[in-house]
């Protein structure tokens, strides 16, 4: 599984980006996916998940509203849809995706439950 995350970019306040997560060994259908993000010296948190055994989406509150995770199984990719972004939104976003075993849902949005990492992409907004 190697994941690769992309779309990030500058962007003004109120303004709309999509990331993509691509999967090169195509088992996204298989995992549970997620969105997590870190700014500048804060600690890295939950975005966005999608869980593969009941389709559920999970949003952090911050972003619920604003932000969408979506999954296409067909091209092995999982978007993230930002809109409204508010300055306080720029950070590098990860993606991640579980292991073998499903994630229950009360750790859905809990970093370590997730097993691969891709490398991140940088969203900025700002004026």
């Amino acid at each position: 599984v190697q994941l690769q995350a992309s779309g990030g970019g500058l962007v003004q306040p109120g303004g709309s980006l999509r990331l993509s997560c691509s999967d090169s060994g195509r088992t996204f259908s298989n995992r549970d996916v997620a969105w997590f993000r870190q700014a500048p010296g804060k600690e890295r948190e939950f975005v966005a998940a999608t869980r593969r055994s009941d389709g559920n989406m999970y949003y952090a509150d911050a972003v619920r509203g604003r932000f969408a995770i979506s999954k296409d199984s067909a091209k092995n990719t999982v978007y993230l849809q930002m809109n409204s972004l508010k300055p306080e939104d720029t950070a590098v976003y990860y993606c991640a995706a579980s292991g073998v075993s499903r994630i229950i849902s009360s750790r859905i949005r809990v970093g370590d439950a997730y097993y691969y990492w891709g490398l991140g992409t940088l969203v900025t907004v700002s004026s």
